[in-house]
């Protein structure tokens, strides 16, 4: 076997391995925001505050998770499971983009600006104030 050829199966194989990892956590993750989402369905006035606490919810994750992993040496890995896996699929920037586009079909301009603002203005405060607290 020459060295393309063995260059070719480890990158194949960290690439099956990185794929899975994602994969593992990306299972419990979009299991979890089902869960919350629909459990929070019937107390709140609208799907969409639902979706945005818990995408501002795993914005403070992965913040903290950002802070904690500063000195890991490992962070590719955990990054692939926790981060990308598990956070990728927990939060839904899809899903604000459409209720946000429903909010503005439904003529609702105001709750739509809110939950813009919410979402990114409440995303970038929750994400530094998980790394804040990671660092403490």
């Amino acid at each position: 076997m020459g060295q393309a050829a063995v260059a070719s199966a480890v990158t194949t194989g960290r690439g099956l391995a990185d794929g899975l990892l994602v994969a593992m956590g990306a299972v419990p993750g979009a299991w979890l925001r089902f869960r919350l989402v629909n459990h929070l369905k019937p107390l709140l006035p609208r799907q969409h505050w639902a979706t945005a606490g818990v995408n501002l919810v795993a914005c403070l994750a992965l913040g903290l998770l950002l802070s904690l992993g500063a000195g890991c040496t490992d962070l590719h890995r955990l990054g692939l499971l926790l981060s990308v896996g598990f956070l990728g699929s927990f939060s839904t920037f899809s899903s604000f983009v459409v209720e946000l586009l429903q909010a503005l079909a439904e003529g609702q301009g105001g709750a739509a600006l809110r939950l813009a603002g919410l979402s990114v203005g409440g995303g970038l405060l929750a994400l530094e104030l998980g790394r804040w607290l990671g660092a403490l």
